[in-house]
């Protein structure tokens, strides 16, 4: 099978650099990307995330104002994995869009639960910066 990307986007109803903003910052992935990991720590400058992988490296791309937030995730092992993803303006809204990369060996059924993963996380990224602020 060659490569294959399932593009999953979610509108949301806040301006796209208040989402960028939100999700750019590793500090806040716990809360709205779970699918990815529980915890996060930085050290000496790196982030860390506690993930059913085991312990990864994330680092997203530099901050930037075209609303991109592609970003590498290095597994126990060393591999890395690039993950585009981008914040886009959308009338007074946005829309966030992740690619999910199939990659050689992951089955059918493991590149549909990593896409229904990458929706569920956008759908909670939706729900938290679209929330009221008290």
């Amino acid at each position: 099978m060659g490569p294959q990307t399932r593009h999953i986007g979610e509108r949301i109803a806040c301006p796209a650099d208040v989402v960028y903003r939100y999700a750019a910052d590793p500090a806040n992935l716990p809360r709205w990307a779970a699918g990815l990991g529980s915890a996060v720590e930085q050290v000496d400058g790196a982030w860390f995330v506690d993930s059913p992988m085991g312990r990864v490296r994330v680092a997203f791309a530099p901050p930037n104002e075209f609303g991109v937030l592609d970003h590498e995730v290095t597994l126990p092992t060393g591999e890395t994995f690039t993950n585009p993803m981008r914040v886009v303006a959308y009338g007074e809204g946005c829309e966030v869009v992740f690619s999910v990369r199939r990659f050689p060996g992951v089955t059918d059924d493991e590149f549909a639960r990593d896409a229904g993963l990458v929706a569920a996380d956008l759908a909670r990224l939706k729900q938290i910066v679209e929330a009221p602020r008290s």
